[in-house]
Parts: C-alpha cells; sequence; structure tokens
C-alpha cells in the first residue's frame, strides 16, 4: 500500500515535471527563442578580401577582412550626421564602391515589397542626403558609376542625376490597381520572388523595364477590422483561369531621353527574369507561356530591339520550371551558366553566347540546388547540391575535368556566400542537434576561423534533453521510396502503444525531411507523449525531373496517396497505434490535410488544416497554372481536387484555422469549406484570428495557436 502511494506520487511528479517542460519548450519555440542567431547580410566588396555589414546598433556600415575578422574599416557612420535617418535597414553599393544608397525603416506592402525613404552616401566624403524631397521610394537602385539612380514612386519610373540634383520622371502612366512600372504586380512578387523589375546596363546608359497593366485583373477584397468602422482593403489577384496582367518590355535611353518598346511577342506570357549580359547593350529576358509549359531565354538588343533566343526548357508532360535560370550567371565573353533538367535531374551548364551547350558541368541522379558562380580564371563552378542523400545539403566545386570536392562533408545541411574572387565564403553548417555555426573558409573548404558558432543556444538546447529527430527511407505497398523522420518521446517503450501525429507540406519541389536546424512543434508533441513522423510524398525536391513533376496536372492526388500509405506503414508498427493517427498541414500541408481526412477511409482519426486551399480555381494563376495548367484545359483534375465539392466526404475530428487578412490563401477557400461541411452536417472545430495575414504571426497569436492545437489533439486523439 505504501509503495503504491509513493510510485503513485512519483508517476504525478513525473508528469508535472514533464507537462512544465513541454510548456516551457512551447512559449520558447512560439517566441523565436530556439531560433540560431544569424550574422547580419554580407555583401562581398569589389577587392575579395573584405566584406561589408551593418553594425549590431544599426549606426553604421563596416568593412571586414575575410582572412582575420578585423575592422578594416567604417564605410560610413551615421553618428554625428545631422540626418533623420535613425537606423541603417538595407543599403546598396555602386559598383565602384564611391556611392552608397541606405534606407531606415520600411512599411511593407506584400510579403517582400516595401516603401521607405532612400538616402545617398558620398562614401569618401561622408556625405548624406535624402534621394527624393517627401521619401516612399521603392526599389532604388544606383547606376554601376554612382552618378544616377533609378525608383520607383506612385507606380511610375523616376531617374536622380547626382551630378546635378535634377530627377526625371520617365513614366507618367502609372496608378493603383491599373498600371506598374518597374515594380512587380501582386502574383510576380509572390509566385517568381521578385519585386525589382528594372535594372541598369552595365555603363549606366540604358535602363530596361517591365511595364505591368493591371486593368482587367479583377478585384480581391477583405476586411481589416478597427474600431469604430471596419476598413475595406481591395487589390489586384488574379485567380486560376483568370486575366492576368499584360506585361511588356521597355528600355530607357539616358542620354536621348527616349523610351523603346522592345518587341516581346503577342499573347498571354510572364516575363520572370531580367537582367543584363556582360555586353553593355544586350539584355537576357526569360519569357513563359502562361502554362509554363516553355521556358525561353532570349538575348535582346536593347539598341535595335532584336531579340535571339539562346536559351530553351520544355516540359514534355511537365512544368518547365522558371527557377533554373534563377542562377543565371555571364562570363566576360556572354558565355553563360544555368541548370538545365534536360537529362531528368536539374543540373548545370555552360552555353556559348549563341546559345549552344558548351559542356555539361554536373552530372548524376541528383539535383543542384544552387549555382555559386562560375570562376573563369580556373574554370571552376561553386554550388550546392542534394548529392549524398535528397534531405542534406553540401557545398562543392567542380573544375573543368569534372573532378567534384565536397568542401565540408559533416552530415546537414550546407550554404555559402563566396567572395568576388571566390578565394573565400562565409559558409553555414547545421543539422538537426546543431544550431546553425558560420565559418570563414578557403575555396578547398579549410576552415580559417569562425564567426557565429550559436553555442550558448547549443548548450540550452542540450540542457532541455529534447527528444532525437531519426531520419530514415522506407517503400511503400506499391514500391514508392519515400524519406521520413520519425520523433519519439524521451521515455519511449516500444512494448506501448503511441498516438501518432504527422506533420507535412508535401508542395511542388518542397521538402519538410531536411536534416537541417528547426526545433519545431514535434519536439513539444514527443514532450506530451506522442510519436511524431514526417513524410515527403511524390511531387517533392532533390529526387530527380519525375519525382518532382509526379503532380502534374493532378495536384492533391499522388500526394494523398503516398501520405495514407505512409500511415499505413506507421500504422503496422507494434509501438503506434493504427487507430490514432492525426496529419497536421498549413497552407499546401491544410490542403493535403483536408485530403488526407477525406480520401483516407478512416485512416487518420484527426486532421489539423491551417489556412488551406480548398479549391485550386480560388487560388492564384501563377503557381496553380504552373502544376495544373489552366481550369479550361484541365477540368476534370481540378474537379478532382476541388474539396469543398467532397466535404460531404470528411472523416474524423477536424480543426481548421485561417487569418482574416491573407492576402495569399483567402480565407474564402475556408469559409466555402466549412458551409460545406454544415450543409452536409458533419462536425468541425475553426478558428479565425483577426487581421493575421497567411503566416499568423505575432508571439502570443502563435503561442494561442498551438496551444489550441495542443488542445484539440488532446481531446480528439
Amino acid at each position: 500500500m505504501k509503495k503504491s502511494i509513493i510510485c503513485s506520487i512519483m508517476m504525478m511528479m513525473f508528469a508535472l515535471v514533464s507537462a512544465n517542460t513541454s510548456t516551457d519548450y512551447l512559449k520558447g519555440f512560439t517566441s523565436g527563442e530556439y531560433r540560431a542567431k544569424t550574422p547580419d547580410v554580407v555583401r562581398p566588396m569589389a577587392d575579395g578580401e573584405h566584406y561589408t555589414i551593418i553594425s549590431a546598433d544599426k549606426k553604421s556600415i563596416v568593412a571586414y577582412d575575410y582572412a582575420t575578422g578585423k575592422t578594416a574599416k567604417t564605410i560610413f557612420s551615421l553618428e554625428g550626421k545631422n540626418c533623420p535617418l535613425k537606423t541603417i535597414e538595407g543599403y546598396d553599393f555602386s559598383q565602384n564602391e564611391k556611392t552608397l544608397l541606405i534606407h531606415g525603416d520600411v512599411e511593407p506592402i506584400y510579403r517582400r515589397s516595401f516603401i521607405t525613404t532612400y538616402y545617398v552616401v558620398d562614401v569618401e566624403r561622408g556625405k548624406i542626403e535624402p534621394l527624393t524631397k517627401n521619401g516612399g521610394e521603392m526599389m532604388a537602385r544606383l547606376s554601376p558609376n554612382g552618378r544616377m539612380v533609378a525608383f520607383s514612386k506612385d507606380n511610375n519610373m523616376f531617374i536622380k542625376k547626382l551630378d546635378y540634383g535634377t530627377e526625371l520622371q520617365i513614366t507618367k502612366d502609372g496608378e493603383k490597381n491599373h498600371i506598374i512600372n518597374g515594380t512587380a504586380d501582386w502574383v510576380y512578387e509572390e509566385e517568381f520572388a521578385t519585386t525589382r523589375y528594372f535594372e541598369w546596363s552595365t555603363d549606366g546608359q540604358l535602363l530596361a523595364y517591365l511595364k505591368f497593366d493591371e486593368s482587367d485583373i479583377e478585384e480581391y477584397s477583405f476586411d481589416v477590422f478597427q474600431s469604430p468602422y471596419t476598413k475595406h482593403y481591395t487589390y489586384k489577384y488574379p485567380k486560376a483561369g483568370t486575366n492576368n496582367s499584360t506585361v511588356r518590355l521597355y528600355v530607357y535611353d539616358v542620354a536621348n531621353r527616349t523610351t523603346k518598346k522592345i518587341d516581346t511577342g503577342d499573347g498571354d506570357y510572364y516575363l520572370p527574369i531580367l537582367t543584363w549580359t556582360s555586353d553593355k547593350d544586350q539584355l537576357a529576358l526569360a519569357k513563359l507561356n502562361r502554362n509554363q509549359t516553355e521556358l525561353i531565354l532570349y538575348n535582346v538588343n536593347a539598341r535595335s530591339g532584336v531579340t535571339t533566343p539562346i536559351f530553351t526548357e520544355k516540359g514534355e508532360n511537365r512544368y518547365a520550371d522558371y527557377q533554373v535560370l534563377d542562377y543565371l550567371h555571364f562570363n566576360s565573353d556572354n558565355s553563360f551558366v544555368c541548370m538545365s533538367e534536360r537529362d531528368g535531374y536539374r543540373h548545370l551548364y555552360l552555353f556559348r553566347p549563341n546559345g549552344q551547350v558548351s559542356r555539361q558541368i554536373t552530372k548524376g541522379e541528383w539535383d543542384v540546388i544552387t549555382c555559386y558562380g562560375y570562376d573563369e580564371s580556373t574554370a571552376t563552378t561553386y554550388f550546392q547540391a542534394a548529392k549524398e542523400r535528397p534531405y542534406e545539403r553540401h557545398i562543392y566545386k567542380i573544375n573543368s575535368k569534372g573532378i567534384i570536392t565536397n568542401l565540408d562533408p559533416r552530415d546537414g545541411i550546407h550554404s555559402a556566400d563566396f567572395s568576388t574572387n571566390f578565394k573565400y565564403a562565409i559558409s553555414q553548417f547545421n543539422n538537426a542537434t546543431t544550431p546553425n555555426i558560420y565559418t570563414v573558409i578557403n575555396n578547398n573548404g579549410k576552415e580559417i576561423r569562425v564567426v557565429e558558432n550559436n553555442q550558448t543556444l547549443a548548450d540550452k538546447m542540450r540542457s532541455m534533453n529534447l527528444p532525437k529527430k531519426e531520419f530514415f527511407s522506407f517503400t511503400t505497398e506499391d514500391g514508392i521510396l519515400l524519406y521520413a523522420w520519425i520523433v519519439k518521446p524521451n521515455n519511449f517503450d516500444s512494448r506501448k502503444q503511441y498516438p501518432l501525429v504527422m506533420v507535412q507540406y508535401s508542395g511542388p519541389n518542397s521538402q519538410e525531411v531536411l536534416n537541417r536546424w528547426k526545433p519545431d512543434w514535434e519536439y513539444y508533441l514527443a514532450q506530451e507523449g506522442y510519436i511524431v513522423a514526417c513524410v515527403d510524398g511524390r511531387g517533392t525536391g532533390a529526387r530527380g525531373t519525375k519525382f518532382r513533376t509526379a503532380s502534374y496536372k493532378k495536384l492533391g492526388q499522388v500526394e494523398t496517396h503516398d501520405q495514407i500509405a505512409a500511415a499505413h506503414y506507421f500504422g503496422k508498427l507494434n509501438y503506434i497505434d493504427s487507430e490514432r493517427i492525426a496529419i497536421w498541414g498549413w497552407s499546401y500541408g491544410g490542403f493535403m490535410a483536408l485530403n488526407c481526412l477525406i480520401n483516407g477511409n478512416g485512416t487518420f482519426k484527426t486532421g489539423i488544416a491551417v489556412a488551406p486551399v480548398t479549391d485550386w480555381h480560388l487560388y492564384n494563376t501563377a503557381y496553380t497554372e504552373r502544376f495544373m495548367t489552366r481550369p479550361q484545359e484541365n477540368a476534370k483534375g481540378y474537379d478532382i481536387s476541388n474539396l469543398i465539392k467532397q466535404a460531404s466526404k470528411l472523416q474524423g475530428n477536424l480543426l481548421i484555422v485561417h487569418g482574416t487578412a491573407d492576402d495569399n490563401v483567402h480565407i474564402q477557400n475556408t469559409f466555402l469549406f466549412t458551409e460545406a461541411l454544415t450543409q452536409a452536417g458533419i462536425p468541425y472545430s475553426q478558428e479565425v484570428y483577426t487581421n493575421k495575414n497567411h503566416s499568423i504571426l505575432g508571439a502570443k497569436t502563435r503561442l494561442h495557436l498551438y496551444t489550441s492545437f495542443n488542445n484539440f489533439l488532446k481531446a480528439n486523439l
């Protein structure tokens, strides 16, 4: 009797300690306490020996020596300057590094774009002055010689001539929700990850820019709730199958003050990439057809207007991914390096100026992820790839003979920022148990010095004794090899059966199964007594073109099949209770969580869907049509993936969550889906976050959100 009482007390104490520990972890996770410290954005200087960063107090821009880490000089400081700018939040050099463009606080527009007040700094004199009288500029850009600044304001393009202090307005047709000059519309910014669409030629005599005419795009509105009256926010948002902006290319001649429209052809297409070649008169322009099955890179003579195709990527029953040109690099002779998927994997190629293949730089059954650059002097290419295994990333160099060197073989995720001459790099390494470590290395991978090792965070996390993340692969019943990770409670007992929570995203070319530092919800759940697992199904990245594009024209079908198959695999393990499996996801992952509850035939007892797409007709053109083509051409694919029509088939307990100010996946998706559930008589739980966007940010908001998740799982799993 006495022993029984003691055991009971000990068990209660253990449960209390465990609960307190997991609660503390959740507070730390939602407040960002476990994020690794990162050095400020590094800007390599032209000499290849130094780099610049913004000082910790954001009052100055300082140059450091790569090799020693010592301060070389302060480029510019706000101290002692009679200037309304209190802190430096961003900056850009002219090519000759004699002029700086800096700005302070920003007013966000969408995910990446912002309005701010720019200041021009004469580096040698330390002189600073505002770019314009009233501020409110966007995406300002110095000419290579630092004597002019191009910028956007109120949807128009301007040039400021610094020598004379004169301002020239080069477009006058800009108008909100109609004409945009030089900066992206909503869908270009969101899906092509670019905000500035104007670029100086190498000699600064020409300025190329895109003009977006979004007049024919339908408007979307949502309420911004406040007292005493609610505001109405309206913007242009093209939904699948509807009108896009008409986008055209123009070139402004500074000396002649003339504008030339470049003929890029009639019809409906995207122009996602705009950059200058090494030739001062030649522009490189990427063009995608509306369905994104053909990507063409043109060499554009900006003087004559003649366009010549120099690279083509066509999809054979797949999309042609514009991202193969994300790391396009032109050499001094106008040869160029970029990626292509023409052999079934994403690899690097060297092309002659006319577009003929000079040689394939990388080969093998693995994908290149990033190209860091091509050193012409040694014909060496530096890149990041998933060569060792799909869930890791390493930095490599490859010479002209095809000899590859892995600059750091430690298991995990590696990335790098190289100096201009490729002599040095600031490398970053992390894995599931190691917070980000930043070091300066040479181009053979030798460590020169440590920049930031996040040792304090590493010690803290070690003292918390978090459960371990195990990486593995398995083959589904229908023969599909999938990669996964699993997290088990610290007091795991293989003789017991545990509830399972599956976390996933599953979107095209995404990956959640990565050996990276990302303390997330899974560690909290494991401390609460769940087993947590994550599986990357077909359609995800780093496993070649065929695997990555397996979901083409049928979003949600093969991905759902693979998550259900994974649940069956886990359910057969003797320590997992197959009657208590949940699935969770955000955005595309929310779409997938709903798919699994609808099509899983009872496999999943519970699901949580945050900000889900519920009908691809409701999502934007550029993303949706890349993977589904237009609804007019793929009615069956859209119909099968329409979850609103299938709501009556939902099985299991559902919590669905959305922010009212989500400008990306509109709350319309959730409201239409839950109304369909209501009409079908299916119970559900719903949480709405007032004035929150797609990310539902804020420490208190996130704590409330994840606490709600946990309470829902406890009640329903």
